[in-house]
């Protein structure tokens, strides 16, 4: 196969997922469900719309035209996959392939089923992908190595993958940025950056940034209508223990009946809180983004008023040339010898 063609399945696969009638989606988020109970309906239907959303052809095409249409090499390249999220370890297998290299694809344990079925449709649509496609348990026999995981993985990753070409990637997380002049509409956005896939990817605030003395009130009326999360078992749980730690300790928060906030230094917040930082000024709040930018993902603000941030409501919308860990994926397995 060469570039072209490669391009042409992952753009069929793009309408194949835009495409799945609810009945399909409902049956495929079941099974997910079953193997991982936070891969409800919503989360797999807003990951299955990303990945169509990210397999659109024109900024398909525009993103792989940046790089070399054929490797130097074939390499076969081995993949750890995170499984935070639904297919999150999609563009990755998007990268390998389209570059032209052979996958082996170590899943985890938490996504293999809407793993396996992305791939199977997938080679539906363009069978020669069978020979590029390997689905391990071991990456023995890898040429070089992606992976994601924690920071604690990651060194882990770097001892038994340092002697080949790597692209480690550790925790981070995402952050918005508030000035109190927020519309009810623009904060209301924010809820889906916060919220959805229930605060578990990376791209999901974790941690806002406000203006000394900001009013929280406006904020928590405005998330309001995100209270359905409280209706997932395990997110009400962490709810619970959360409130009755912060209860019994007496730590200063905020509470809207399903959602938490409270200051901290921290950047990673538990399930169903976030954390907050005041600011005194802008060239303050500089400051503290640069302290904190290599643990960060994305950055969000109303209106992408904030310069290098996005728009509320787009940090679970990335496009294909949006890269983890701001690594180029494309341009390491480029430059493979």
């Amino acid at each position: 196969m060469n570039q072209s063609e490669r391009l042409a399945a992952f753009v069929a696969l793009g309408h194949r997922l835009a495409s799945l009638s609810p009945d399909e989606l409902t049956a495929l988020a079941a099974r997910a469900r079953n193997q991982n109970a936070w891969f409800d309906r919503p989360s797999v239907a807003a990951a299955v719309a990303g990945l169509a959303h990210m397999l659109a052809e024109e900024p398909l095409r525009r993103w792989a035209g940046r790089y070399p249409a054929e490797p130097t090499t074939v390499h076969k390249i081995g993949v750890v996959m995170a499984g935070n999220i639904p297919m999150v370890g999609f563009h990755d297998v998007l990268c390998v392939l389209l570059n032209g290299h052979v996958l082996l694809a170590k899943l985890s344990a938490d996504d293999t089923v809407l793993m396996l079925w992305l791939l199977e449709e997938l080679t539906k649509l363009e069978p020669r992908f069978l020979k590029f496609i390997q689905v391990l348990p071991r990456l023995n026999a890898a040429d070089a190595f992606i992976a994601t995981g924690s920071d604690n993985t990651a060194r882990y990753f770097e001892y038994y993958f340092g002697k080949k070409p790597h692209l480690i990637r550790r925790n981070r997380t995402s952050v918005a940025v508030l000035t109190g002049q927020e519309s009810a509409e623009e904060l209301a956005r924010l809820g889906a950056d916060i919220f959805q896939y229930y605060g578990l990817g990376c791209r999901n605030v974790s941690k806002l940034f406000v203006p000394a003395g900001y009013d929280f009130v406006p904020l928590m009326e405005a998330l309001q209508p995100f209270e359905t999360v409280l209706h997932h078992h395990k997110y009400n749980n962490n709810y619970d223990y959360n409130k009755s730690i912060l209860l019994v300790n007496r730590e200063p928060h905020f509470d809207n009946g399903f959602f938490l906030i409270r200051p901290s230094e921290a950047l990673v917040s538990p399930i169903s809180m976030v954390f907050y930082a005041e600011y005194s000024s802008e060239i303050d709040l500089v400051d503290q983004l640069t302290d904190i930018a290599a643990q960060t993902q994305c950055v969000v603000s109303a209106g992408a008023r904030f310069a290098g941030s996005l728009p509320f409501g787009q940090a679970q919308q990335p496009g294909v040339s949006e890269y983890a860990d701001r690594v180029d994926t494309m341009e390491f397995l480029a430059e493979l010898p």
